[in-house]
């Protein structure tokens, strides 16, 4: 999740670049950097690290070209480094390229390139866009951009700039967001609203498939086939502050909108297009290294953790190895028993937690491999492990974590997955099975997020509850412990998980009249047991939400309110399930009048003990 910016016009490029980016530097942080088409000649500057470093670079230096492209880069392949920081150029120094998004076939194409004599300098994806224009061209760029991207698989939202062909541009989208800014002797390019709003509201959103080609004086749009499309102008009414959130009013509330997104860039490029296996090529051990394991530590803090939770129920249901689930802080303190045979997980959205961090040092000391699951390349975790599995979700900006749980618990999934797969312990049909839903998961999650009303209408009721209560089993369980938390941690209302099962064992005494209980019960082999734990709660006068997978509408005679979740396999309902009680977490604290981004006395990383 990069952010893009291209300008030409009559003014000055890099003020326009370099504004246009601090508005962008929300979408990454990793590295930014501009391409200026100077005297006939592409200019390329750029730095790792914040904006600050860029600007502090370019002190001292005069450009007066009135064409660019910048970036903000959000690192995925290849490490936070000025090389490999955008943009990208070609051989000849005649191309620079900006993206957004993933090349799923770069390495295939990277190799045909080097054969054809092309010579690469990072370690990203992206630099094959400048070397595929490079071997295309053909005088024309618009249509070099139409031919290149045909030889693409993957997602990508590219500006290319051309000192062949002075103040025009042309960009290409599919699944990354870009706009077309529409100006007065001028147009942008853009991958966010905020980013143009200083100059123009007047914008063409481009659609998935669209290429655009844009000078001074016109902006124009075309199909992959190369024939016009004729968009309508989209007027932007939102403040600047609201840009940045895509129109929502929270960064957590979009960022859970965000979730179908990043639950698709997560698994891009490691799922195969048909069949049962996985593709995680960045767990370099071997078959026969794999089989050895003997046991599995996963080790992780807060909503991390409450993912873990759930890796050990499929890891051990699918990979039949044994996985014990620790707090990070908690893991070195009680001398865990590790030896080389052991596979220890440690996972992080930030890559910087220190008691993670802490965790893995104390794995790594004891000689058992570490696999890292983290959102941020080359954080301090994603060096030390010796594998990292990292989750495409972009940068989260609110504290409270929404898609990078989600993309946690997919990664999760594949590296169940692939260790039942070489261990020999899943029928082909069912690994099949499993994959075909985990493709299915976007589209989900996308209905679920596109009627909000029942839990937004459970929320304004009992917003003003003092306490509330989560239950659930087996993986049901998991989720209800990141429903409670995510509900204490923004709207600062007491609320518990309980094993539902565990009712008998002391917590019906805390259940009253009114009090809210939101029931999982997603598992269909447990449906009937937690349709009498609902039954046990309602006797003592509780109200009663309930989360099921549609089907299971025996619910509705127990509970008050029903929300059912998409059909899926047993095993993926987590992924789902989660998503109404964000919203329910969120609603409430809106309701309640608390600032959900920044809830009071937390942060974003933990970087201390």
């Amino acid at each position: 999740m990069c952010g893009i910016i291209g300008y030409t016009g009559h003014r000055t490029a890099l003020s326009i670049l370099l504004s246009g980016l601090a508005r962008l530097e929300y979408r990454g942080y990793d590295s930014a950097g501009v391409a200026l088409l100077e005297n006939g000649r592409l200019c390329i500057r750029k730095q790792a690290g914040k904006l600050a470093g860029l600007r502090q670079k370019l002190e001292g230096e005069s450009y007066v070209g009135t064409t660019g492209i910048g970036h903000t880069r959000w690192a995925t392949h290849g490490r936070p480094t000025d090389l490999n920081a955008h943009p990208h150029i070609d051989c000849g120094g005649r191309f620079a390229v900006v993206h957004n998004g993933i090349i799923e076939n770069y390495l295939s194409l990277r190799e045909w390139l080097i054969s054809e004599g092309h010579v690469f300098k990072s370690e990203t994806d992206t630099e094959v866009l400048p070397h595929l224009f490079e071997h295309f061209y053909n005088g024309d760029m618009l249509e070099t951009v139409l031919k290149a991207i045909k030889k693409i698989d993957g997602s990508y939202a590219m500006v290319v700039l051309s000192a062949t062909e002075p103040g025009r541009l042309v960009a290409a989208r599919q699944d990354s967001p870009l706009i077309v800014g529409l100006g007065e002797g001028e147009n942008f390019f853009a991958s966010d609203i905020p980013a143009i709003l200083p100059y123009t509201r007047f914008t063409y959103i481009l659609a998935d498939g669209e290429v655009a080609d844009i000078t001074a004086e016109r902006a124009a749009v075309f199909n992959r086939s190369g024939q016009p499309v004729q968009k309508p102008v989209f007027e932007v009414k939102w403040e600047a502050a609201q840009a940045e959130k895509n129109g929502f009013a929270h960064f957590m509330l979009k960022e859970i909108h965000e979730q179908p997104r990043s639950l698709k860039d997560t698994l891009s490029g490691r799922l195969p297009a048909c069949g049962s296996g996985v593709m995680l090529k960045e767990i370099a051990m071997s078959a026969e290294e794999l089989k050895r394991i003997q046991k599995i530590f996963i080790t992780a803090c807060g909503t991390a953790y409450h993912a873990g939770l759930v890796g050990k129920y499929v890891i051990e249901r699918l990979a039949r190895i044994p996985v014990e689930v620790d707090i990070a802080s908690e893991f070195r303190y009680r001398h865990p028993i590790i030896d080389p045979h052991t596979l220890v997980i440690v996972i992080s959205q930030s890559g910087e937690t220190a008691d993670s961090l802490a965790a893995l040092r104390e794995a790594r000391r004891q000689g058992a491999p570490v696999i890292a699951i983290t959102n941020v390349v080359d954080s301090s975790i994603a060096r030390e492990a010796d594998h990292v599995l990292y989750t495409w979700a972009g940068p989260e900006i609110a504290v409270a974590s929404t898609k990078a749980y989600t993309a946690q618990l997919v990664v999760l999934y594949l590296l169940a997955l692939h260790l039942a797969n070489i261990r020999g312990k899943l029928a082909e049909k069912e690994s099949a099975e499993l994959i075909g839903e985990l493709k299915k998961l976007s589209d989900k999650a996308r209905v679920i997020l596109g009627d909000c009303r029942a839990v937004e209408s459970f929320a304004q009721t009992h917003a003003q509850c003092e306490d509330a209560f989560f239950i659930g089993r087996g993986l049901d369980y998991a989720v209800a412990l990141e429903g409670s938390l995510k509900l204490k941690e923004i709207s600062y209302i007491h609320a518990e998980a309980y094993a539902a099962g565990e009712l008998k064992h002391g917590t019906l005494a805390l259940i009253v009249e009114g009090v809210p209980v939101i029931t999982l019960a997603t598992q269909q082999n447990l449906f009937e047991k937690t349709l009498s734990n609902i039954k046990e709660v309602k006797a003592r006068d509780a109200t009663v939400f309930a989360l099921a997978m549609d089907g299971l509408r025996e619910i509705e005679k127990a509970a008050d309110r029903v929300l059912y979740i998409p059909p899926t396999h047993a095993l993926l309902a987590p992924v789902l399930s989660v998503i109404p009680l964000q919203l329910l977490a969120y609603h409430m604290a809106v309701a309640r009048g608390c600032d959900v981004d920044q809830p009071r006395n937390l942060a974003k990383s933990v970087t201390v003990e």
